[in-house]
């Protein structure tokens, strides 16, 4: 790939990991925060309130999809990626400066929550504008690699929010932590937020977007437009539906799941997800270089297939681990199957759409997919242990990823798909292929 296509893919890059530090930090730190908004009940009630609101942030993704969506669709996806970043920015000082329940009550969950609401709505943005522009900026033979760097920013994000958990765990008391040290993230990521604001403000639009920007102006980014590839909406939920409930199982979760379940100290648990988040960034562009090569299908069905039948032993050995090693191990294998989804599903997605709904036609439905499964991961996880048959949400995830696999053993592959061209219809035909070179 030539110079402009790096510089395209790493002003998208940078911007996305902060959009990301910004939301997995409330999942990182609610152990510490979750007394100071909700002070009664046992810690699991505790987390499950904590878990409710970050939930409702998911709710918030399909209006923030279609919002944002649309003016990605219809003003660029550089407009929808400095607006995304400028409402994570705000969300992010809201959280820092949240008045505890001894000093207002209950308003300062109202605070919390409101902040969430906003994030929600970046976020739902965020997603979609990240996974079009990287889409579309890359050289067409590269795209899945390309693409891949979505989550490696992702993912890196949440690796640098559980770093400062780890350097805050061992420079502050446990006391310091509960009572003040966890607003220290929130404000590390508005000033973050800041610096990538300029950079989204001076970076590039991409070429097909220009192309096709005085094509159907009318109807770009409507809902009218999106219905006309209602097909291929709906199977952006079916195939994220596994993929974002095994994700968010294996990421925000897998620390306090290590935690609150397997009995492991905080410290621990929280540098057995840094070690193998590490690993799971570093493979992220090698699945997607492959997906370039062997198509995106083969990746996904391996993923599906993997989750469905290694869930359940996973998650019951996890338990029983014990130890760093063990609990290491485990965590880098679930997450080596979860690369075969994570890795290649922005650009898969992208690829369904043509141009002028393209933004709209990834956001929305996969927002509402994560607002059905993914958001609710973590409280259904809960759910389960409080209710006594924790086992129980092994076999949803797993049942989860059967869905998907069903999807993905029918879907067409989409790798030699020109963006430029696809159909009318949304059903990419011989006509909408990359020229055979």
């Amino acid at each position: 790939m030539g110079r402009e296509h790096w510089k395209k893919i790493w002003v998208g890059s940078a911007g996305n990991m902060v959009e990301w530090f910004d939301w997995f930090v409330y999942a990182s730190f609610a152990t510490y925060f979750a007394g100071a908004f909700f002070p009664e009940g046992d810690d699991t009630a505790k987390l499950m309130n904590t878990a409710g609101i970050f939930a409702v942030g998911f709710f918030m993704r399909p209006v923030g999809g279609w919002l944002l969506g649309r003016v990605g669709d219809r003003r660029g996806r550089k407009a929808a990626l400095t607006l995304t970043v400028t409402l994570m920015s705000a969300s992010a000082v809201l959280i820092a400066i949240a008045p505890t329940y001894a000093v207002a009550g209950y308003g300062g969950a109202v605070v919390l929550l409101v902040a969430r609401l906003l994030q929600g709505l970046s976020v739902g943005g965020e997603y979609a504008a990240s996974a079009t522009y990287l889409t579309e900026a890359s050289a067409p033979r590269h795209r899945g690699f390309a693409s891949s760097f979505q989550y490696v920013s992702m993912t890196a994000g949440q690796i640098l929010g559980l770093g400062l958990l780890l350097v805050l765990q061992h420079t502050l008391s446990a006391d310091a932590l509960h009572a003040w040290g966890w607003r220290i993230p929130f404000v590390v990521g508005a000033l973050g937020a800041a610096v990538v604001f300029y950079l989204r403000r001076t970076m590039l639009e991409t070429e097909v977007y220009e192309e096709g920007s005085g094509a159907d102006s009318g109807d770009r980014g409507t809902l009218k437009a999106l219905w006309a590839h209602k097909r291929e909406a709906f199977l952006v939920v079916a195939l994220t539906m596994g993929g974002t409930v095994a994700y968010y199982t294996y990421t925000t979760y897998l620390t306090k799941y290590l935690s609150n379940s397997a009995g492991l100290p905080k410290q621990t648990a929280t540098l057995v997800s840094f070690c193998a988040l590490i690993v799971f960034a570093c493979l992220q562009p090698l699945a997607g270089r492959l997906s370039d090569r062997i198509g995106r299908r083969p990746l996904l069905i391996t993923f599906a297939l993997g989750s469905t039948l290694l869930t359940v032993p996973i998650l019951a050995m996890l338990k029983h681990a014990g130890s760093f090693w063990p609990a290491l191990g485990l965590s880098l294998l679930a997450l080596v199957v979860v690369t075969g989804y994570t890795s290649i599903n922005a650009c898969v997605k992208a690829e369904l759409f043509p141009t002028g709904v393209r933004a709209l036609g990834v956001a929305l439905p996969y927002a509402i997919a994560n607002a059905l499964f993914g958001g609710t991961a973590e409280y259904v996880a809960l759910w389960f242990k409080d209710a006594g048959v924790e086992s129980g949400f092994s076999w949803y995830v797993a049942g989860c990823a059967a869905v998907s696999l069903v999807v993905y053993l029918a879907m067409r592959e989409t790798r030699d798909i020109d963006l430029g061209r696809v159909g009318a219809t949304g059903s990419p035909s011989e006509r909408d292929r990359l020229p055979v070179s």
